[in-house]
């Protein structure tokens, strides 16, 4: 952590997250991935605070503690809580911090946003297109989140192919470098998750898939990191 509000930050975080069972996609793996990866980036990004954005990092996804399926202003109230706790200013830097978050969010993020919102935006990124993502943590975040494949792979859609095509699906260079040619396979993927669910002739497979996932969100069997 970079300094020691972030690490008790962390700290109090991490005791938080190991209270809950039902975040095999959010968890604290995805915390701690997207907060370590947000600063490596921040430093490439001129402008960028690292401290703020190792804040909201850490913090960008506690509304899925609060309600399932929701937008990170729901969990406003937990973040101003954990943040002030660690020794944040209640007056000018949790709402910068929050306003880091808000700007980086995928469904409405924009080629605009600040360096800080960049650095966390490329963080959080880069996990949903790591090659096990698809393969073992996108179920997981249907079976978090109560939603069949076809929500999912149609919300991954209308989200990120905007992004694509208007050159903002990553900020920094090394994103780029590392891990556009994963995003466009991804997104390939579940275009071709959407035809599969559109194609009359798979009804009865596709019925079977979804009792399948059905199962498993009823008994909260996803595989975890």
């Amino acid at each position: 952590m970079l300094t020691a509000r972030t690490a008790q930050l962390a700290e109090e975080l991490q005791a938080l997250y190991q209270t809950r069972d039902d975040l095999p996609f959010h968890g604290w793996h995805h915390i701690e991935f997207v907060a370590k990866k947000a600063v490596q980036f921040a430093t490439e990004l001129p402008g960028a605070n690292p401290e703020y954005v190792e804040g909201a990092a850490l913090t960008h996804d506690l509304n899925y503690l609060v309600t399932p399926n929701s937008k990170p202003e729901a969990g406003w109230e937990l973040r101003e809580q954990y943040l002030i706790d660690a020794g944040f200013s209640v007056l000018g830097e949790i709402a910068r911090i929050d306003e880091i978050v808000m700007e980086a969010n995928t469904a409405t993020r924009t080629a605009d946003i600040s360096p800080s919102a960049q650095a966390l935006s490329d963080g959080d990124t880069l996990f949903k297109v790591l090659p096990v993502t698809p393969v073992i943590l996108s179920g997981n975040f249907a079976i978090e989140n109560d939603i069949n494949l076809k929500k999912l792979a149609q919300k991954i859609v209308d989200e990120q192919q905007p992004l694509i095509d208007q050159g903002t699906y990553f900020y920094t260079e090394s994103a780029k470098r590392q891990a556009l040619g994963w995003a466009a396979l991804n997104l390939r993927l579940w275009n071709n998750m959407i035809a599969f669910y559109d194609d009359p002739e798979l009804e009865d497979f596709r019925k079977e898939v979804d009792k399948l996932m059905a199962s498993a969100r009823t008994q909260g069997k996803a595989p975890k990191l």
